[in-house]
């Protein structure tokens, strides 16, 4: 199957699909090309010209003041390729590497950046040959563009650089030639198309948004998972409650928690003598918490779907009115803030589940066994299992501190205030590893607990929950090491194999999910 790529209309379920585990073949919707080539004209008109047109016929940055040769203008694009790619750090995985090859290929394709229809071609022949270019992690500040990633992304289109290909990491020229794809030779500006933009942080932040959304999933699960194993209350989730404050993510959170528990026999059976007037915050007010997250990652999605589509290169081309105009849509400002909302979204998640492991192995408060074995004393049961929790919780507080609001000049104090972009992007990936670990965690925790309260069983859907952590960690009566049971509950929660498991049960479920 072929995915048509019409450029400025991509969404975030196409994203979804182009950045999923098999590569998708891709081709360029064949309206965009006449814009395509009206802009290339352009700008070899302006190459053939005499007057100075920044990154035409100029050095860049602070050089722009410096007129280069007509006969060294294709050697100028060459060498702002070779001089800029000095990234450093392990590469990107192959997931994103896929995802910033087809944004800049549908970007350049909106017809304002000035390269040639081979250009693009070659992007998208890289993408389809399977060939990844390696692009080490570091070495962005978020402005100018993506400029030390792109360019280790751009380099192998001429030959140089290196490349992932056929799960062997070689220079890029064998690989090409394997594949049957020529080397470019850069025209006039090319080079500078290619360099400047925000793909690399938009693709680090998409993905990471899209791993945000399986893990939103789990968490709403374990959560209740975890009120029924404490024996908790569904009052709160009230859809009174949460109209009368009107916050739509509240709202539908509300909604998922209120069926996942319908049917449960735990619940039906302290309804009339329990008595407890009110549970514990990381309970009740998990709509609260958790539907602020998802008003986050909604607005989130909002801007990284229309900054997929935007073209952030400079300067632009309006082929229709013949201009080519300076700006500043290469600075990330946008992304790097969404980044950092998605940072304290992602800790907010793992906080509160913390919150719940915490909850359940206290037994003034859960009324289960004390942390959750049933001979405490010659057993710890869970008692460790918190504290890792706990350690993964406190680290994503340093984590999620916005990368936004910091800044160093850089190019000779040209490019003065920088967004950071990249790295607040990049470090999003470890936040959803710590907070995917803490869900797992609470997951392993909630299911030990609902086996005290056996033979009663918990709601259908959560039940489901239930076999499926069951599937790859028995209960644990007696101490044994969980360490590999949290990896094998982490993996499923990462692959959104816990929401799978109970997805067409209950469609609210859905209505949380990015779209």
């Amino acid at each position: 199957m072929t995915e048509k790529l019409v450029p400025g209309e991509l969404t975030i379920a196409q994203l979804k699909r182009l950045s999923g585990a098999e590569r998708v073949r891709v081709e360029l919707d064949p309206k965009c090309r006449a814009g395509v080539r009206a802009s290339a004209a352009l700008v070899e008109k302006a190459a053939q010209g005499d007057a100075p047109v920044y990154g035409v016929n100029t050095g860049f940055g602070k050089l722009a003041t410096k007129r280069i040769a007509r006969e060294d203008l294709a050697l100028l694009q060459l060498k702002l390729l070779r001089s800029h790619a000095v990234g450093v750090g392990e590469p990107l995985s192959d997931r994103v590497v896929r995802l910033v090859l087809l944004l800049k290929a549908t970007s350049l394709a909106r017809g304002y950046s000035g390269v040639r229809e081979e250009v693009i071609d070659t992007l998208l022949a890289l993408h389809n040959a399977g060939i990844s270019p390696v692009i080490p992690c570091q070495g962005s500040v978020g402005a100018s563009g993506d400029l030390a990633p792109l360019a280790h992304l751009c380099l192998p289109l001429v030959g140089e650089g290196e490349v992932f290909f056929r799960g062997e990491r070689m220079p890029a020229a064998p690989a090409l030639k394997q594949c049957g794809i020529a080397p470019l030779q850069l025209g006039a500006k090319e080079g500078l198309a290619l360099i400047n933009g925000t793909q690399v942080s938009t693709a680090l932040a998409l993905d990471a948004l899209l791993a945000a959304d399986r893990l939103f999933e789990a968490a709403v699960i374990a959560g209740s998972l975890t009120l029924d194993a404490a024996r908790g209350s569904d009052a709160p989730f009230d859809p009174r409650i949460h109209a009368v404050r009107g916050q739509p993510g509240q709202i539908d959170c509300a909604a998922a928690y209120r069926s996942l528990l319908v049917g449960s026999q735990i619940r039906a059976s302290h309804l009339e003598n329990d008595d407890r007037v009110q549970d514990p915050y990381c309970l009740r007010c998990q709509p609260q918490v958790m539907g602020a997250c998802l008003d986050q990652m909604r607005y989130a999605a909002q801007v990284l779907v229309r900054e997929a589509n935007a073209v952030t290169d400079n300067p632009l081309v309006f082929a229709d009115g013949g201009h080519m105009v300076s700006g500043g849509n290469f600075h990330a400002e946008p992304v790097a803030l969404v980044a950092d909302a998605l940072a304290v979204a992602i800790a907010e998640i793992g906080a509160i589940s913390e919150r719940r492991v915490a909850m359940l192995i206290d037994t003034v408060i859960s009324r289960l066994p004390p942390f959750l074995t049933p001979d405490p004393g010659l057993n710890s049961g869970f008692m460790i299992v918190h504290v890792t929790a706990a350690a993964l919780a406190s680290e994503n507080k340093s984590l999620a501190h916005p990368a936004s609001v910091d800044s160093l000049p850089t190019s000779a104090n040209q490019e003065d205030h920088v967004s950071m972009a990249t790295f607040a992007a990049r470090r999003l990936s470890q936040m959803l590893k710590n907070t995917a670990h803490i869900v797992a965690i609470e997951l392993l925790a909630a299911a030990q607990g609902i086996e005290f309260l056996r033979p009663l069983r918990s709601a259908p859907a959560i039940e489901n929950v239930m076999r499926l952590v069951r599937s790859v960690s028995p209960a644990m009566m007696s101490d044994r090491s969980l360490a590999r049971d949290i990896e094998a509950v982490h993996h499923l929660v990462e692959a959104g194999d816990v929401g799978h498991a109970i997805e067409a049960q209950i469609r609210e479920l859905q209505a949380l999910k990015l779209h």
